[in-house]
């Protein structure tokens, strides 16, 4: 039997048209387009207390989820009359008319467009300044067992509760715990981002062997509480995103019993809707359960009189107030320098920036790939470590420092190497990268400071989603 061209499904009093729904999006457990469309509508009522009123970007795997992903900001010009959109400005000074999802027949729209995961602002279409919830992204390092995960969800549960806010936990639907709570929409994003840069550093105090609110990766240990996911621009894989994964594993609310035994495997595409029909949304609730940051903020206010500066934020953001120096000191004034500390990593041959770029460290990094995708990165990775088995014996899972970078409307991977436990005679020095990508060649465009409009990308013909 041939595929099928489009498929018409009747969804919140609309017709929506799913383009070929037969296409595969899950190789591994076979789901098609179309099976993840009902999917969504399965749990529409979860998914859109997550997402619902929010502008969202779009990110679409048009060839399922072992395809290239793509990032959309701006909304397709093509679309019907009834998708909402709003426009957003950014730290880079663009704008773009991003969608608002509010029923179950917009959020079939976008699924049809090759989206997997939902990726929604912290605020609302009516209110683009001031977030209405602040979120908690646990994030492992290499290494870390499940278990671990759940002891600092149980940690962070007990702070923000202390701090009066309720925290909402959901898995990732990747290697860690979301944790979100509501607020008053009355604080910038700077203000809850300060919020969550206090209550990451509460929670490392409270569980100093298992918790971290370091930012650069080499100097993480345990669970980082990222949040730099509170900064303008940043967004987070919703409730009931499914998530690119061979086994369509799905973000999924938990209640606060079940976190200390839950295991993310256990919630996929094929087993979430069973669970739903069953017990309901066990994020219900979250949207009554408002709270107010001003605890947080006079926390934020004692660590500073402690002696606590900024912690430090994304790099593609301009340099922030009271935020550490990015740059080498010989770029500073003179008269401004603090001692020295640490000490920039040299660059691959034909390179221009190192492992860090600018940035000093006291940790001995080098560069061992940036590629368009992780596949290609890692099959770098394994090729160096071929060549330096004796090297590679000495490494733990969380010397292996894995990034996704930022590119023009695609995301690439970096491979670093820590070789803070390789004995000083036996490290090697850096070599000429395994792969050499680089996402800005042939870009004619402004930098990423994005003082200027940047042009439209030419983009490579797409199998149609």
């Amino acid at each position: 039997m041939s595929a099928r061209k489009e498929e018409i499904l009747e969804v919140a009093g609309r017709e929506v048209t799913i383009s070929n729904p037969d296409k595969i999006f899950f190789p591994k457990t076979g789901h098609t387009k179309l099976d993840l469309v009902r999917y969504y509508m399965a749990v529409a009522e979860g998914a859109l207390r997550g997402i619902g009123g929010r502008p969202m970007a779009l990110k679409r795997f048009v060839n399922g989820a072992e395809g290239e992903a793509f990032f959309q900001k701006r909304a397709p010009t093509s679309r019907p009359e009834w998708i909402e959109t709003v426009e957003l400005s950014f730290p880079s000074g663009r704008t773009a008319e991003e969608i608002v999802v509010r029923d179950a027949a917009q959020l079939a729209w976008i699924i049809n467009l090759g989206c997997i995961d939902l990726n929604p602002h912290p605020v609302r279409a009516e209110d683009l300044d001031h977030p209405d919830e602040l979120r908690v992204d646990l994030d492992p390092v290499p290494g870390v067992p499940w278990a671990q995960i759940r002891d600092v969800a149980m940690v962070t549960r007990d702070v923000l509760k202390d701090f009066g806010l309720v925290g909402w936990p959901k898995t990732s639907g990747s290697r860690g715990i979301h944790i979100y709570s509501r607020i008053e929409p009355r604080w910038t994003f700077p203000e809850v981002r300060r919020a969550a840069v206090a209550l990451a550093r509460e929670v490392e105090r409270r569980a100093p062997q298992i918790a971290t609110s370091r930012w650069w990766k080499e100097e993480r240990h345990g669970v980082f509480l990222d949040y730099n996911q509170n900064a303008k621009d940043r967004t987070v894989a919703s409730a009931y995103s499914v998530r690119p994964l061979a086994d369509a594993r799905v973000s999924t609310p938990l209640s606060w019993d079940e976190v200390p035994t839950c295991e993310a495997e256990a919630f996929t595409l094929a087993t979430v809707p069973r669970r739903f029909a069953e017990i309901g949304d066990p994020s219900k609730g979250i949207d009554e359960a408002v709270g107010s940051l001003e605890a947080l903020l006079e926390l934020s206010e004692e660590h500073e009189a402690a002696g606590f500066g900024d912690a430090p934020w994304p790099p593609h953001f301009v340099k922030q107030m009271g935020e550490p120096a990015r740059v080498q000191l010989s770029r500073r004034r003179r008269e401004d320098r603090p001692a020295p500390k640490g000490e920039v990593p040299p660059p691959a041959p034909g390179k221009t920036v190192g492992p860090t770029g600018r940035r000093r460290t006291t940790m001995p990094l080098i560069e061992i790939a940036r590629a368009a995708s992780e596949a290609e990165a890692r099959a770098g990775l394994q090729r160096w470590r071929t060549r330096h088995a004796d090297v590679w014996s000495h490494l733990a899972p969380s010397d292996i420092l894995v990034d996704s970078m930022r590119g023009r409307n695609t995301t690439w991977t970096r491979i670093r190497i820590n070789l803070r436990n390789v004995p000083d005679s036996e490290r090697p020095p850096q070599e000429a990268l395994e792969v050499d990508y680089d996402p800005w060649a042939g870009y004619q465009g402004p930098d990423r400071s994005g003082q200027l409009e940047r042009p439209k990308p030419k983009r490579a013909t797409r199998t149609d989603a």
